[in-house]
């Protein structure tokens, strides 16, 4: 199988990358994107991550929170530990329950009889997952993709 993020074993080599299931302060996604950033200030987040890092569910999120990547980058930075992070978000990211849930929706159900299922289907089939009817999500795609699911 061709893994569409790197090979497998570049993956295997990348520690407690979370899922984008895995939540922080509420919210999906979250936990991942420090996993994201705490790689890239290393120097270790993979080349196939750096394109999209601060895009796609990391702008999500971004958008949906109001903190700037930057503005998180330095969060993460001075705080280190997730439990201070997430103590930061609770403090500075003022949103609704009902406004966390639906950016949780949006992420979880991402490629799920919408407008980007056709690329879904595409990058399943680039990665040899084509059979695979639990990927239903690009969340479900990330997981398989990186041995999770």
């Amino acid at each position: 199988m061709r893994v569409c993020f790197g090979t497998l074993a570049d993956l295997m080599n990348i520690p407690n990358l979370r899922s984008p299931k895995d939540k922080m302060a509420g919210w999906v996604h979250l936990p991942r994107f420090v996993d994201k950033i705490r790689l890239h200030l290393a120097g270790k987040l993979p080349e196939d991550y750096q394109k999209n890092f601060g895009s796609g569910f990391d702008g999500y999120w971004i958008e949906a929170s109001g903190v700037s990547k930057d503005a998180l980058m330095e969060v993460v930075t001075k705080e280190g530990n997730d439990a201070a992070v997430e103590a930061w978000v609770k403090a500075n990211v003022k949103k609704t329950v009902a406004e966390v849930e639906a950016f949780n929706r949006k992420v979880l159900n991402r490629g799920r009889n919408d407008d980007i299922t056709p690329r879904l289907l595409e990058r399943k089939k680039e990665a040899g997952l084509e059979k695979r009817d639990d990927i239903q999500t690009f969340v479900d795609f990330i997981d398989a993709d990186e041995g999770r699911l």
